[in-house]
């Protein structure tokens, strides 16, 4: 497809790695020159430069051809004017529109039609329901769901405590006390696909699918007992902040925010009636002590600055905090973060990442495309959820029967209501709801992808 990019920052150099590796023809627009010199030097794609919402720089990049433009500047305005313009111009062209500041929410929404948004995505609000989420079940380090939220592949660690250390996979069961199922394992920055006979080492990262009904019986299995969170302190005061602080006073969760600017903190104070807002410098020992975080439930870091948040949540850690979340903007060196403790990693680059991959696979091939993509292991692997059609292959086969590709794994079977973790006798059927952990380069596009033959 011919796609256009506006916006050459964190999203949009992501989505250009990503879509240019799956063949598509991409155009990028941003007004920073380096930016795109430093793009166009590492992918086969077109540049141009300019403001993007300008019919004329649109025109440039071949908007009256093009399937799809991303919006992803870093002005709302910006990327709704740039949508409602290219569709005047392509009637036929698909938008997708990054919205973040929270007034435009609802106006975005509300008015999608007029604005000609075929998708919004608010990375911010993604990455607020995403640490809801995951202060609802401590202990689990990251949690992406499927089959209309009956499946989720949680992330854990193996630490010397656990019963899971220099366990084979195939006794996992007897160790966890419900059936679930380990897709991919990060030891020492690699990603491995294993097989029943993998032995799990302390140190080690896995992604595990389970049911929903059996996380609480997964966690206490395994040592890891939940407990209610109860209160919780945010650090720093931003758009993440804002949109987590509502859905957790919805819950009846104390939230203390701590931000340096005085401004915003009023700005806070005023619009979320329950919070307790604090002026202070997170990134100094005075504040952390007269703030008592050793006292919270959960800490979640959400500054500006991905190093403040890694060097605050090691301290939390230290401070014995049952729980720790912390937001990483770039997301790089990631092999370098996964030893430190610093609990639970958000990135909502990603978040937005995946949601507009999905849509964008669907576009592509509406028949058999993905209905969820997710990207788990620090991005070496992907766990894509399909629906079974009738053009699906092998169907009412045994698995035992069918070879799939090299580091392909099945991770769930969902027969409308019922779970099954596959095995040799396992088969699927039109309707069904397939799982597909992939760690492979190329993309998994549809169903039929996984299929040797």
């Amino acid at each position: 497809m011919n796609i256009i990019i506006a916006g050459d920052g964190k999203v949009g150099s992501m989505l250009t790695k990503a879509l240019s590796g799956e063949g598509h023809d991409l155009t990028l627009i941003d007004c920073n020159p380096a930016a795109l010199e430093s793009t166009i030097e590492r992918y086969d794609v077109m540049s141009v430069q300019g403001n993007c919402a300008s019919m004329e720089v649109l025109r440039n990049a071949g908007v009256q051809s093009a399937d799809l433009l991303i919006t992803a500047t870093g002005q709302d305005e910006v990327n709704l004017l740039t949508c409602l313009t290219a569709h005047g111009m392509n009637p036929n062209l698909h938008t997708i529109a990054r919205i973040r500041t929270p007034d435009y929410v609802e106006t975005a929404y509300a008015m999608r039609r007029q604005f000609a948004l075929s998708l919004t995505v608010n990375p911010e609000r993604q990455t607020a329901r995403e640490i809801d989420r995951l202060l609802r079940y401590p202990g689990f380090l990251k949690r992406d769901k499927f089959a209309n939220g009956m499946i989720e592949i949680v992330e854990l660690r193996v630490d010397e405590k656990s019963p899971l250390r220099d366990q084979p996979l195939y006794q996992m069961s007897s160790v966890t006390k419900c059936q679930v199922l380990v897709c991919a394992v990060v030891r020492d920055g690699k990603t491995t696909i294993p097989s029943g006979d993998f032995i799990l080492r302390e140190g080690d990262r896995i992604f595990v699918t389970a049911s929903a009904n059996n996380l609480t019986v997964l966690l206490n299995s395994i040592g890891l007992i939940t407990t209610k969170v109860r209160n919780v302190i945010i650090a720093g005061g931003g758009r993440i902040a804002f949109y987590l602080t509502m859905l957790l006073l919805r819950e009846g969760i104390s939230v203390k925010i701590i931000e340096q600017d005085r401004a915003r903190c009023e700005e806070l104070a005023e619009k979320l009636d329950g919070a307790t807002i604090v002026q202070g410098d997170i990134s100094k020992q005075s504040v952390l002590e007269s703030e008592h975080i050793e006292d919270a439930d959960a800490i979640v870091a959400l500054t500006g600055l991905d190093e403040l948040n890694v060097i605050l949540s090691i301290y939390a850690n230290h401070m014995k905090v049952p729980q720790v979340i912390t937001k990483l903007g770039r997301g790089e060196n990631m092999e370098l973060l996964e030893k430190l403790p610093i609990g639970s990693v958000v990135s909502p680059k990603e978040l937005c990442f995946n949601t507009i991959i999905r849509y964008v696979r669907a576009m592509k091939d509406s028949a058999g495309a993905a209905v969820t993509v997710h990207s788990i292991a620090d991005g070496q692997a992907e766990a894509i959820e399909f629906i079974v059609d009738q053009d699906t292959k092998h169907c009412g086969e045994k698995l035992r029967n069918i070879r799939l590709k090299k580091n392909v794994l099945l991770a769930s079977i969902t027969h409308g209501r019922q779970i099954e973790f596959p095995n040799g006798d396992s088969m699927f059927h039109p309707g069904d709801r397939i799982v597909v952990v992939s760690g492979e380069k190329f993309p998994i596009q549809q169903l039929n992808d996984i299929f040797q033959d």
